[in-house]
């Protein structure tokens, strides 16, 4: 089963990643396949999450999605910058 990013979420997302990197460049998004996983959270990060997104055009899954991305691509660039540093 395919997730669909409805075209606000994704300007809100874009908007709010280019804020947080100060980044201007836009890229039109594909849609990738997906393959769906359980994953097991703990109540109050189900909670917050929910509270986040409350009133905003995303859910769960998306929010999910798109934290899991941001974390990695920090984690990437931390790892080059380790690698610079060396």
């Amino acid at each position: 089963m395919q997730t669909y990013f409805t075209f606000n979420h994704m300007i809100f997302v874009l908007h709010m990643y280019c804020e947080v990197k100060n980044m201007g460049s836009f890229k039109i998004p594909s849609i990738p396949p997906t393959t769906n996983k359980t994953v097991r959270f703990p109540n109050d990060i189900i909670e917050a999450v929910e509270k986040a997104i409350t009133g905003k055009d995303s859910n769960f899954s998306q929010f999910v999605i798109e934290a899991v991305r941001l974390a990695l691509e920090d984690l990437k660039q931390q790892e080059q910058e380790n690698n610079k540093k060396e």
